[in-house]
């Protein structure tokens, strides 16, 4: 991408985009170099993209968020880490996340805010890269805040995980890291969203995502109901996000749970995951004993 500035402002989606081309061509007509414009870091309100000619697979080569060890060759490898689920009853939607927030074995915070809460209907959950994942869905809000006001009405939970996937759609290939859930109550009634960074967009009752989800996907596919009263429901939240954090390293700190029913979302608790250690290992005991 010859030509090319490298900074993005406000037109971050015109990327690869016969507009965004024709504005290159633009700013290159007499300039008489055929090499990039030298480097400003640091510019207000944008976006800095790799010095090279084809920012998009340098990104892919150098910065992708992979499995396993296929990122070995990487300079930058992803240290990911979380445990997040959302599942549907007939109450409404529960929404349980952990806080901790790793950097391979180091743990880097145990307050980290997994839930974004996009407005009063509406949240969101963040899973890969706390940077890519707070951005984008606040990106989000803004976008639904826009509908609104263009259309008089509340934007629905599909419109609104349409929108982030067609924002991830945009960005595949650059390096993007998340594994997202939105959910939410609108005149349709409950919904739940996956999306992530290829684009993906899944409906269904119930998600779980991150390094502790195959733990928290064996407690919700053993007790999970549709017919949950809400106490139940919020107690197999609660239940799912500790046995994650039990046997993931890379989960744990804070239980922050939100039960969500056609008045919006409300948050039940923050409980310490070593507290609820001790109150499920003396049920266990009690239960034993019995």
């Amino acid at each position: 991408m010859f030509g090319s500035s490298l900074a993005i402002g406000n037109d971050i989606l015109d990327i690869g985009s016969s507009k965004f081309d024709r504005r290159n061509d633009e700013r290159a007509i007499g300039s008489g170099a055929m090499m990039p414009p030298s480097l400003t870091l640091g510019d207000p309100g944008q976006f800095e993209i790799p010095n090279v000619a084809d920012p998009a697979h340098f990104c892919r080569n150098n910065f992708a968020s992979a499995c396993g060890n296929s990122d070995q060759g990487q300079s930058v490898k992803f240290a990911k880490g979380t445990t997040t689920l959302a599942f549907k009853f007939d109450g409404g939607i529960i929404v349980s996340v952990d806080s901790r927030s790793t950097m391979g074995a180091y743990i880097a915070s145990g307050t980290v805010k997994k839930v974004i809460e996009i407005n009063p209907f509406l949240l969101g959950t963040m899973a890969g890269g706390a940077a890519d994942c707070s951005f984008w869905e606040r990106n989000l809000g803004m976008q639904c805040r826009m509908y609104e006001l263009r259309n008089k009405k509340r934007i629905t939970v599909a419109a609104a995980s349409k929108l982030l996937a067609n924002t991830m759609s945009s960005y595949r290939g650059y390096g993007l890291s998340m594994g997202t859930m939105i959910t939410g109550w609108d005149e349709t009634g409950p919904q739940l969203y996956y999306v992530d960074d290829d684009g993906t967009r899944l409906h269904g009752r119930y998600f779980s995502v991150g390094s502790g989800s195959t733990y928290a996907y064996g407690v919700l596919d053993t007790y999970y109901r549709p017919d949950l009263t809400v106490e139940e429901a919020i107690d197999l939240g609660k239940r799912a996000i500790y046995h994650a954090c039990h046997r993931d390293a890379m989960s744990g700190s804070i239980n922050n749970l939100y039960h969500v029913t056609k008045d919006g979302w409300v948050k039940i608790h923050a409980i310490d995951v070593n507290d609820m250690h001790y109150e499920f290992l003396e049920e266990k005991k009690n239960a034993m004993s019995s």
